[in-house]
């Protein structure tokens, strides 16, 4: 019996794209990992900065060295859907018998 390996994991990994970053990835990744735009994530993390005098952006490096860089085989993102969207049956119009 042949058993293949899933195309994807059975769950989401924080991990920081090769491709698609501006710094070290950290921002994209939290933002595939919480399927928002990365855009939003980073100005998130401006804003807390500012308003914490700069505290909060001790989080990027320490993210940075703790998320794993993600493997140059990895698949596109986003993954495809697994299933298709189910679609709405058109309702028929009636049939009259021809005049007589």
């Amino acid at each position: 019996m042949t058993h293949t390996a899933p195309s994807q994991p059975p769950y989401k990994q924080l991990r920081r794209p090769v491709t698609d970053r501006m710094v070290a990835g950290v921002a994209s990744g939290l933002g595939r990992y919480f399927a928002v735009d990365p855009t939003l994530v980073r100005v998130v993390f401006a804003v807390t900065g500012l308003l914490t005098g700069g505290l909060a952006l001790l989080a990027y490096p320490i993210m940075w060295f703790l998320m794993p860089e993600e493997p140059a085989d990895a698949p596109a993102w986003p993954h495809p859907a697994p299933a298709a969207q189910p679609t709405v049956a058109q309702p028929t119009p009636p049939v009259y018998p021809p005049a007589a």
